[in-house]
């Protein structure tokens, strides 16, 4: 027997740590911690993972609360009420809305429980099979499944559908209303249903209920003001006046200020939007004419303050000569022109209410301005008793069934003419009240920023437009204030952000939010009295002005350059203010403002010094853009202070100005080069790259605005380092640039000035400069992020990552090489030139056209071409396929005609299919020897039988060079025309070899050029054709010494596999096709439904 003693029993054998009765009990212990455990679990099971019937978010919606009395009685004899039973809106497992009827509402029960009788009952199948529990609807759609828990109950998650008030979602016809009314004053609405003042409104229970817009557009603390004592006995007795205004932003037609003209005896009231101060007189004069005529009386006494516009001697002898009586109040006391004042101010928080009642951007205040004018007359006033204004002036009871409310959804019927097959039936647009003049409905259309009159219209008066979408406009509609001077509301102060939308009119006359209250007087009477039995006119949009702009004669000779580069300049502005006067009112601007201030005071760029006698500063100028992804979202909002050179004088003021940029086709190389070789491509950006340029001339530069130094506001800054819009910023950065990058031991290319080259050890690293974007790819990532360290230390930089956007290219790298496309920028095209809804074209020029001059045709919109064809020259550097219809079309931009115009839409109609298409580099280790193919078309131009060139070059598989240009010179044969196009292939040929050899610093094989005509072959290589050569130019013999000295081969290719084929004809539908994927132009990024007469990957079976 052992001697061991167990301390815990005090037996033998064994020792305390082994002991059987503390073994047992251990598992004793963990037996009930697991029951515990599956308790607890079960308790959360049955409170948590089922349906919360008991708890207020998910109530049952539009439950009937229990009058019987019903129990629910449990195994204890013990009873919870059941209050009522209702609806449970929840997600299935597919993702689907799903309503659970019939579900009683027990706010005592703890738990929550799912009957699956009731289930089966209701048509679902219920199935148990192992450890799952799987229910489906009598559709099969999977509803439920749920894993067996340890207490043997299912464990079932069901996603609730997010609730809402019951209040928000429907409305009720008080409230309805209330809103259509212009939330008008309910006390006031109560009195119009009992007294029936007026026709078509219901006899609704008016509710008193706290209302959002009515207190952020009305609330204060001032009192009512009591009654004038002197009351007009007729109509234009006596007429009030004011002008309410500067009102910021200003509508999209630019006006400020609102004209309010009140007749004291119907208290009708006219209103007009002007620009300036000094246009009341001429709207004064046409008010007066047209309210005369109207009414068939005179205005006989006009009221109004001491204003400059209604104090001027033109306005006063107006008024003499009219035998039109003037009052004007005591200066500094409105309270003499009181009833116009109170005017403005409910016309003003009327205003403010509906646009916030839908979320309104403010620029619209126009329009609501116009609607809230329209429902004033027709509204019931303390001052008027039993009648409405409209009533007092035109002796009939207005009708305002046709009212809806400001702002919200309307559903109008697209005019059949317009409609395709599959097109939608109605137009979401916005409400913005009824058409003056017109049996309809004003609409606008957010995205086209048109107006649209249309008779047939379906109105969602609960939803509003998603404005909110746009951060730009969001801020417009949360900045919209209104300010009481010290001395009344004389200049009524707008502070809102002043960015605007473009419209379709020119002038104050057609514009949308222009026409105001003017035509009040002889609006909508016919439609208020039979709205549903007019003739209206659908979709009527903006008339546009049938004004013809002519050039002036001396400019005939000369193809404006500055109209495209601004029409270009143009397209890229987007929501971005044009001045620091519009920019101040946003606070991130106004960062951005602050941030480029900082950055030129860190660099030390200047020095503020008393301007020397002599000496003429430089203005400065804020420039202001929106950074984007390439998906279109704001990356950043960036500021820069400009100088305008346009007064720096050369010799002076500057000396050198040049600096040199990457060329696209060596972006393109490197680009080859990096997915060969399974290289990472990264981008890095030098922020205020040419505050960093040091200046050799002597310039003293303005005080920038909305940054004067207080006291010093006599001074001028000293620059000591360039600044933006220098002439010689970009040489002076340049310069600095190069610089550092010799001191970092980088090498600079001769044949490509902008691109470096370093070894390190048996690393590469090849670098790419345009301006302040660096290009930089290399066989190591690690040396590329010592680069970026070292280059961190000697400037402020932006390292962007791996390269995904640059130059306007959308670049996407993978592990399978890198793809080159440009997406965006043609759906910006197609939207600019209004093609986005077009059909779309196989080809981008009809098969065997020929343009010519055209003289006989009519001129078309040069303008509008030249901005497409500009537009389009830049997507060339992606898409080849384009090259030639483009260069074709460049050749008429001095005079398009209208044939131009159908070879230009047929271009963007084929661009519309095509937007998918881009450049792919793959990787590959077939190595990277350059080969070309040159081809041309002899005597193609009709004009002067001049002949095109086309060739295109590979490095490796990879497409990096090609060109289609008409060539200077006549060839008189096809042979001398291939030659002349083989020579301008060998220049390219030289220069690409060069670069690369120099880029890799490894001997490059001779380039193959190929060439699909024998005798343009034999004649680079055999003297003897000089017979039919010898008239040729004799820059064009260059080929013949490349040959000679062995820099360039020449080899016969068949005319089906000359890829440069698709560069100089117009090619049919199947052949273009062939040739495009021949070149490798492919679909880089799939669409995401397109319909072309068939189905692609689409089923449509049941």
């Amino acid at each position: 027997m052992s001697e061991v003693e167990c301390f815990r029993c005090d037996k033998f054998g064994h020792y305390a740590s082994k002991c059987p009765d503390r073994l047992l009990k251990l598992k004793l212990q963990e037996a009930q911690e697991d029951e515990i455990e599956d308790t607890e679990k079960a308790d959360k099971l049955m409170m948590h993972e089922v349906v919360y019937l008991n708890e207020k978010k998910v109530v049952p919606s539009k439950y009937e609360e229990d009058r019987e009395d019903d129990n629910v009685w449990f195994g204890d004899d013990s009873r919870i009420d059941i209050k009522g039973k209702g609806l449970i809106e929840f997600i299935d497992r597919n993702g689907e809305a799903r309503t659970m009827a019939d579900v009683y509402y027990i706010p005592d029960l703890r738990s929550n429980i799912i009957s699956l009788g009731q289930a089966t009952e209701s048509g679902c199948d219920v199935r148990m099979k192992e450890e799952y529990l799987m229910m489906h609807d009598a559709k099969w759609k999977l509803l439920v499944k749920a894993t067996r828990g340890g207490n043997r109950l299912y464990r079932v998650r069901m996603g609730i559908r997010n609730t809402m008030c019951l209040i928000s979602a429907s409305m009720s016809e008080s409230s309805r209303w209330h809103a259509r009314l212009g939330h008008v004053n309910l006390d006031t609405m109560k009195i119009m249903v009992q007294k029936k003042l007026v026709v078509g409104i219901p006899e609704v229970n008016i509710e008193k209920k706290v209302c959002d817009s009515c207190l952020m557009g009305k609330q204060t603390r001032q009192v009512f003001p009591q009654a004038t004592s002197y009351r007009a006995d007729k109509v234009l007795e006596l007429v009030h006046g004011d002008l309410c205004g500067p009102i910021t932003p200003s509508t999209p037609a630019g006006n400020k200020y609102i004209f309010v003209l009140i007749d004291d005896h119907s208290r009708y009231m006219w209103t007009i939007l002007m620009k300036e101060k000094s246009d009341a007189i001429n709207r004064f004069k046409r008010f007066k004419s047209l309210v005369e005529q109207e009414s068939g009386k005179k205005i006989q006494t006009f009221r109004t303050d001491r204003g400059g516009e209604f104090v001027s001697q033109e306005f006063n002898s107006f008024c003499e000569s009219a035998g039109i009586k003037r009052h004007l109040t005591v200066p500094y006391t409105p309270q003499q022109n009181g009833v116009v004042e109170r005017r403005n101010r409910t016309l003003m928080e009327m205003t403010i209410s509906i646009l916030k009642h839908m979320s309104l951007p403010s620029f619209l205040w126009g329009e609501a301005a116009r609607h809230s004018t329209y429902l004033l007359n027709r509204i019931a006033t303390r001052s008027m008793k039993e009648i409405t204004p409209y009533e007092a002036f035109r002796s009939k009871k207005p009708n305002i069934s046709h009212l809806r409310v400001f702002g919200c959804i309307g559903y109008a019927k697209v005019d059949s003419a317009l409609l395709k097959k599959l097109d939608d039936r109605s137009r979401r647009l916005v409400h913005l009240g009824t058409e003056p003049g017109t049996k309809g409905y004003r609409l606008l259309d957010p995205q086209t920023k048109k107006i649209v009159v249309s008779r047939d219209v379906v109105f969602d008066e609960i939803r509003g437009w998603n404005w909110s979408g746009n951060s730009q406009n969001q801020s417009e509609v949360d900045g919209f204030t209104i300010e009481y001077g010290e001395y009344g509301n004389h200049g009524i102060k707008g502070v809102a952000n002043s960015e605007t939308i473009e419209t379709e009119a020119e002038n104050d006359e057609t514009a949308a939010v222009d026409v105001g209250g003017m035509e009040e007087n002889n609006r909508d009477e016919d439609s208020e009295e039979d709205s549903d039995n007019g003739e209206g006119n659908n979709q009527i949009e903006l008339r546009r002005s049938q004004r013809v702009r002519t050039q002036p004669s001396y400019l005939n000779d000369y193809i404006l350059l500055a109209e495209i580069e601004g029409e270009l300049l143009l397209m890229c502005l987007n929501d971005e203010p044009r001045d620091f006067y519009e920019a101040k009112e946003s606070k991130s601007w106004m960062a951005a403002c602050e941030d480029e201030i900082n950055s030129i005071v860190k660099n030390k760029t200047w020095t503020l010094v008393d301007l020397p006698v002599g000496a003429k500063p430089i203005g400065l100028k804020w420039v202001f853009k929106l950074k984007r992804n390439s998906d279109g979202s704001i990356n950043k909002h960036k500021a820069r202070l400009v100088a305008k050179r346009y007064v720096q004088r050369y010799g002076i003021d500057f000396e050198e100005v040049f600096a040199p940029v990457a060329r696209i086709e060596t972006i393109r190389l490197l680009i080859s080069l990096a997915a060969t070789n399974g290289w990472e491509i990264h981008h890095l950006d030098v922020k205020t790259a040419f505050l960093h340029g040091e200046l050799k001339e002597t310039v003293y530069v303005t005080q920038p605005e909305g940054f004067i130094e207080k006291g010093s506001e006599d001074k001028v800054y000293k620059l000591s380092r360039a600044l933006y819009g220098l002439r010689q910023a970009p040489r002076a950065w340049n310069d600095k640039l190069n610089q550092i990058l010799r001191d970092l031991q980088f090498k600079r290319c001769s044949k490509e000035p902008s691109v470096y080259r370093k070894k390190v050890n048996q690393e590469t690293l090849l670098l790419a400069v345009y301006i302040d974007d660096l290009f930089v790819t290399g066989t190591s990532l690690i040396i590329i992020e010592e680069f970026k360290r070292e280059m961190s230390s000697k400037f402020e930089m932006s390292d962007l990552g791996r390269l995904t956007y640059y130059l306007g290219i959308e670049v996407q790298q993978d592990s399978e090489g890198i793809t080159l496309s440009q997406r965006r920028y043609a759906m910006k095209i197609l939207e600019e030139a209004g093609m986005m809804s077009c059909n779309p074209v196989n080809t981008p020029m009809e098969a065997g056209l020929k343009l010519s001059k055209a003289t006989e045709e009519k001129d078309i919109d040069a303008t509008a071409y030249r901005k497409n064809v500009g537009c389009l020259r830049y997507l060339l550097h992606t898409r080849p396929d384009l090259s030639y219809c483009v260069g074709v079309l460049s050749r008429y931009m001095q005079n398009p005609k209208e044939s131009h115009e159908a070879a230009m839409k047929q271009c963007l109609r084929y661009l519309r299919g095509t937007t998918n298409l881009g450049l792919t580099f793959k990787r590959s280790s077939a190595g990277t020897r350059l080969v070309g193919y040159s081809d041309s078309s002899h005597n193609v131009d009709p004009d002067d039988g001049k002949s095109t060139t086309g060739h295109v070059f590979y490095l490796g598989e990879s497409l990096i060079s090609w060109c289609s240009q008409k060539q200077d010179t006549v060839a008189l044969s096809s042979c001398e025309a291939e030659f002349m196009a083989g020579t301008e292939a060998a220049r390219q040929a030289i220069w690409l070899q060069d670069l690369l050899s120099e880029i890799t610093e490894a001997t490059s094989r001779k380039v193959v050029i190929k060439i699909d005509n024998q005798s343009a072959i034999a004649l680079t290589k055999n003297p003897v054709f000089h017979g039919r050569s010898k008239h040729i130019h004799t820059r064009f013999h260059f080929i013949r010494e490349c040959v000679e000295n062995g820099l360039v081969e020449v080899e016969h290719v068949p005319g089906t596999e000359q890829k440069a084929d698709i560069l100089t004809k117009a090619l049919g539908k199947l052949k273009f096709k062939e040739m495009r994927e021949l070149i490798g132009v492919k679909v880089v990024a799939e669409d995401d439904f397109k319909l072309r007469r068939e189905n692609v990957g689409l089923s449509l079976k049941a």
